[in-house]
């Protein structure tokens, strides 16, 4: 099984630079050693099963809220028997269309 959650969370009443409190969630995903990857919109992790990869994400939307008073968090998910290493194949396969 392979489970991909992109998401993200923003702070709110903390003002408009919020970069030091979504840092504080993306080192809760690094430390989790799931594979996972940081854009400037989401964050993607990939687990084996919907639990792992919900406690990651459960868990670095708690360090936000901890600092902030109040906290949005969007979630995309793609659930899947298969194989693991989506995360890079995805992009491997999109790179590989635009190279034709």
């Amino acid at each position: 099984m392979s489970v991909l959650v992109a998401f993200s969370v923003t702070p709110l009443g903390v003002g408009e630079d919020v970069g030091a409190l979504v840092a504080e969630a993306v080192r809760v995903v690094r430390a989790s050693g799931l594979p996972n990857r940081t854009e400037a919109m989401f964050t993607t992790v990939e687990g084996s099963t919907w639990d792992e990869v919900m406690g990651v994400v459960q868990a670095a939307v708690a360090a936000v809220k901890a600092k902030a008073p109040r906290t949005s968090t969007v979630i995309k998910v793609d659930w899947r028997d298969g194989p693991t290493g989506r995360l890079d194949a995805k992009i491997a396969t999109v790179e590989r269309h635009l190279a034709e």
